[in-house]
């Protein structure tokens, strides 16, 4: 286990330094392979740090840009997280890259309905990313790893055999699909940006230990991983 903390003044020089960092990140991914997956999450948060990136100069149409997590509900629909990537990362430089799947356009929510076949769906494009950026929830959870979830010991489970599940939140809305714990383990460079001091509370309770109270914790602590956490005041 081991994190890096990269703190900033305010929610911008935060958003600026972590598309740098990524940026960085995609660029020896770029170098190594020619080609790289950035797996992000959604939400309103992470915007500036959509756009700051959107902006960098990359081999743009050799990254594929997928999703930590998703909401399974059409991708129209005002929660998708597909929608607000295409809105607010796929746009500028990075129009030229490669979108990666959670959910199939076109798919109406009678459709979605059956989990197991929205699950297999985002199975049958996964890529495994070489970075992705995590959020985190007041409750500690990240991705689409919510403490109470049904789920839960799934995605934590190290020996589940695929790298994302269908979860159930108590405390949110909408069924969702999410990277399972290993699979952001497997991940080279992991991210996680987080604001303000009751967040940043939460963060030091989840990485004192692991407990599914807090579900980043699993990853904090996780033997494989260095997350590096831009956080702002």
């Amino acid at each position: 286990m081991s994190t890096q903390w990269y703190p900033h003044e305010n929610a911008a020089a935060s958003a600026a330094a972590l598309a740098d960092a990524v940026a960085e990140t995609l660029q020896d991914a770029l170098d190594k392979k020619g080609q790289a997956v950035l797996a992000v999450s959604g939400g309103r948060s992470p915007i500036a740090f959509f756009d700051a990136l959107s902006q960098k100069d990359l081999d743009w149409k050799n990254i594929g840009i997928t999703l930590v997590d998703e909401r399974i509900v059409p991708t129209d629909h005002a929660d998708s997280n597909t929608g607000l990537v295409r809105e607010y990362l796929l746009k500028n430089k990075a129009a030229a890259a490669h979108w990666i799947p959670m959910v199939a356009d076109g798919a109406g929510e009678a459709a979605l309905a059956d989990s197991e076949k929205a699950v297999a769906f985002a199975l049958q494009h996964y890529r495994q990313p070489d970075a992705l950026v995590l959020g985190m929830g007041g409750d500690g959870h990240t991705a689409s790893l919510f403490p109470q979830a049904p789920q839960l010991d799934k995605g934590l489970d190290p020996a589940y055999a695929e790298p994302l599940l269908h979860t159930s939140p108590v405390t949110a809305p909408h069924e969702r699909i999410s990277m399972t714990l290993e699979a952001v383990a497997a991940t080279p460079a992991v991210f996680l940006a987080i604001q303000g001091a009751e967040k940043k509370a939460v963060y030091e309770a989840a990485a004192a230990q692991t407990s599914k109270t807090y579900p980043l914790s699993f990853v904090l602590n996780h033997k494989k991983v260095t997350c590096h956490v831009y956080y702002a005041n």
